[in-house]
């Protein structure tokens, strides 16, 4: 596990896997300013095994486009398995989602309420580990108990992940503005695995992400909607006098994902919701810029660097 990573670089900055949201012209994004690392966003095992147009909408990458993780949900070892091996030759590794919080996982018996069923969590694990081409990661969410959650991290490190991230938070702790993510569980676990491991939970600044790679010994870190809100999170400019991100910041970034979108197709509503994160102060106070893109349909790039 440690060989595999550090032949990636030892990434210590991650884009989070995001639903419609950590897609290419993203991920690109990210990477031109500072991330070193990055997950697909999540990928539904069956529909991605089934279905080639969700495949050709969901999965796109280049050969700059790595490190990369594609993060899977799935409750059928044979089914992941399947799906993992379409994309096993275009990344560095696959990865299990089991913290989804989502009502919609918890109906398909998938992300972090495959908790309720550890053993199939191990099964799922070991499938992929003893059979794919290119190593196995896992995202996992606390229990309650720091003990059961270190048990957890341990049990899924014997069945073959090479790679463990842990959100500080439970499964019933959804909102990130609510409940600060616990990082003597994060600790723990990083303690107690041999493995590398990323911790995920109160990341706002890139001196949140030094913090808590300081208080808990992580390899690395992951953001997801902070990351959303500033795509240069990451850059070492953060760091400097007056490098704090401002809203103009939001506008000129917006302006390099056009860019971005360019070289790497992007379906439109993707589009739209990075726009929105983007130009958030501004569409508050200008009401009418912010009908005017809630509206649009299918707009090219040229359209929205107007608006911008």
């Amino acid at each position: 596990a440690w060989e595999w990573f550090r032949s990636l670089g030892s990434p210590k900055y991650w884009v989070a896997p995001m639903v419609d949201q950590s897609e290419l012209a993203f991920r690109q994004l990210t990477r031109r300013h500072g991330a070193t690392g990055a997950y697909t966003p999540m990928l539904h095992a069956r529909l991605f095994l089934e279905t080639p147009s969700y495949r050709a909408e969901h999965f796109t990458t280049t050969q700059q486009d790595r490190p990369l993780l594609a993060q899977f949900c799935a409750n059928d070892p044979d089914i992941l398995l399947s799906a993992a091996r379409l994309v096993a030759p275009h990344v560095d590794g696959v990865d299990l989602n089991l913290g989804c919080p989502q009502r919609i996982a918890k109906r398909g018996k998938y992300g972090s309420f495959l908790m309720d069923d550890l053993p199939l969590v191990e099964r799922l694990v070991r499938q992929l580990a003893a059979n794919l081409a290119v190593p196995v990661t896992v995202k996992i969410r606390r229990f309650d108990c720091v003990q059961r959650t270190v048990q957890y991290a341990q049990m899924l490190e014997r069945a073959g992940a090479s790679l463990l991230a842990i959100h500080g938070r439970t499964r019933e702790q959804k909102r990130a503005s609510e409940v600060r993510a616990e990082v003597e569980y994060i600790r723990a676990v990083k303690q107690g695995l041999r493995i590398p491991v990323l911790g995920n939970g109160n990341i706002r600044t890139l001196a949140d992400c030094e913090a808590l790679m300081a208080a808990t010994g992580v390899d690395g870190v992951m953001s997801a909607e902070s990351l959303l809100a500033d795509p240069a999170l990451f850059s070492q400019r953060r760091l400097q006098p007056g490098g704090a991100f401002g809203h103009l910041d939001g506008c000129h970034l917006l302006l390099e994902y056009c860019d971005m979108v360019e070289l790497h197709p992007t379906p439109w509503r993707m589009v739209k919701g990075h726009a929105f994160q983007l130009l958030g102060p501004w569409l508050t106070e200008f009401t009418d810029l912010r009908e005017q893109l809630n509206h649009a349909q299918d707009w090219d790039m040229e359209q929205l660097r107007g608006l911008v």
